[in-house]
């Protein structure tokens, strides 16, 4: 059973930082890329950030130079560590296996509000 479960979202102010952790479970984790993507109030989900199985990284350009995504294989876990952020950065945030096997598969999130 596939779980992707999400945490660390919380309250900060603009000009804050939060480290979101994503912990997965039913998955072969170390040969999928990961994506972190994030829905705010009335908008679209979008792919915000992006690590592959060796390590390379792509960014929305929004959160280039913000955010930090990366992964630890052993735990099975994917990180994203935000900082300076905004209150655009408002939404909840996801995770997900970037592989059409999982393209219906989404995790409860974790919200993140942005105080200006």
């Amino acid at each position: 059973q596939v779980q992707l479960v999400e945490s660390g979202g919380g309250l900060v102010q603009a000009g804050g930082s939060l480290r979101l952790s994503c912990v997965t479970s039913g998955i072969l984790f170390r040969i999928h890329a990961m994506g972190w993507y994030r829905q705010a109030p009335g908008k679209e989900r979008d792919l915000v950030a992006r690590i592959t199985p060796n390590g390379n990284t792509n960014y929305a350009d929004s959160v280039k130079g913000r955010f930090t995504i990366s992964r630890d294989n052993a735990k099975n876990t994917v990180y994203l560590q935000m900082n300076s952020l905004k209150p655009e950065d408002a939404a909840v945030y996801y995770c997900k296996p970037e592989s059409v096997t999982f393209m219906n598969y989404w995790g409860k999130g974790t919200l993140v509000t942005v105080s200006s």
